[in-house]
């Protein structure tokens, strides 16, 4: 399963995650499903409502976000294909609270941000049983 994802969308993902640094970034992925392949047409970027204190390494997408996202992708002819965050000072790769908090089939894309600069991006689908993530390839595309 690969997901494709526009140049230009990868780095609007990559620059929120700098821009919120030390912070983790969040939004939504929106596009299509095609098989084995997923492809992402827009974002719809989501304000982090973490409480402060735990912004560093955590984020929270409300339903009112949720709301939103699924209006946008309405008007798009997009569904939601999963979810982008940062990790601020940490790899690529989903924490336990990800794997606790995520639902499988979705695709979670993480972008590690080190000392403000963006670094590794990486996706992520979580097993239906629950188990783990596997890797999801990133084909980034014009």
């Amino acid at each position: 399963m690969s997901l494709r994802l526009p140049k230009d969308l990868l780095q609007k993902i990559r620059r929120q995650g700098e821009d919120a640094f030390p912070y983790e970034c969040c939004g939504f992925l929106l596009g299509s499903a095609n098989g084995e392949s997923r492809t992402v047409d827009l974002l719809q970027p989501a304000v982090n409502e973490r409480e402060d204190a735990a912004r560093h390494n955590r984020f929270l997408i409300t339903a009112e976000n949720y709301l939103v996202a699924q209006k946008q992708g309405a008007e798009n002819n997009a569904e939601i294909l999963g979810f982008y965050h940062s990790h601020p000072n940490a790899p690529a790769r989903p924490s336990q609270y990800d794997e606790d908090h995520a639902w499988p089939w979705y695709s979670y894309v993480i972008v590690s941000v080190r000392e403000g600069a963006a670094s590794d991006t990486t996706s992520w689908v979580l097993r239906d049983d629950r188990s783990g993530f596997d890797e999801q390839k990133i084909e980034s595309i014009d």
